[in-house]
């Protein structure tokens, strides 16, 4: 699990596809403190495991749902990638729960400047727009973040100088493509209301 607050902007070193599935190695600085083989990383969001440490980098395998469903197989050599190592219990939650299952990847469509944020907007999967309210909560590319607006399949994202300068949402242009997870709460109350449904359906 996860909260959305950003530690460091690594930067890929090698991605290498294997068939359907890939290998890759991040260079990074800050997260290879105090962690170990095993360990759960979101890399732009999507949860993976330390395969091997050093001191500047750490290798992950990357299962081919994970190239499928988000934006990891579209890395290249230099790319710049949102770290944050899993929370431990007990740790504050400056952002949201965030579980680095992505849902799909969005696309921004467009970047204004407002005073000193920029306010994104995002092109989402249809089947997912359900899960979006104003002032709900969201992680793209990792980031825990808020809904400042909703309209059809696009939410605009208003940013702040913390936020643009800690993540790489500040290189992100109109057409780049980033991760989504929605927040959690919304697909549990859905599940929940669906099944309760359909039980009450049987029963009558």
């Amino acid at each position: 699990m996860f909260t959305g607050i950003i530690e460091e902007i690594g930067a890929i070193f090698s991605f290498v596809k294997k068939g359907k599935s890939a290998a890759l190695v991040v260079e990074c600085a800050r997260i290879t403190e105090a962690l170990k083989e095993g360990d759960s990383v979101a890399v732009d969001g999507v949860c993976m495991t330390a395969v091997t440490i050093d001191k500047e980098r750490v290798s992950f395998d990357l299962s081919t749902e994970t190239l499928s469903r988000s934006t990891a197989g579209l890395y290249k050599r230099g790319a710049k990638v949102n770290l944050e190592r899993a929370a431990r219990l007990g740790d504050r939650i400056g952002g949201h729960l965030v579980s680095g299952h992505i849902d799909g990847t969005g696309k921004i469509t467009a970047r204004k400047i407002v005073g000193s944020g920029i306010d994104l907007e995002i092109k989402i999967p249809r089947d997912l727009a359900r899960y979006f309210v104003e002032k709900g909560s969201v992680a793209v590319d990792g980031i825990s973040l808020t809904v400042a607006r909703r309209r059809a399949d696009r939410v605009t994202i208003a940013l702040i100088p913390y936020t643009i300068e800690s993540t790489t949402l500040k290189t992100k242009k109109i057409g780049s493509a980033v991760n989504i997870e929605c927040d959690q709460i919304g697909k549990y109350v859905e599940n929940f209301m669906v099944r309760a449904a359909a039980a009450k359906m049987n029963f009558s």
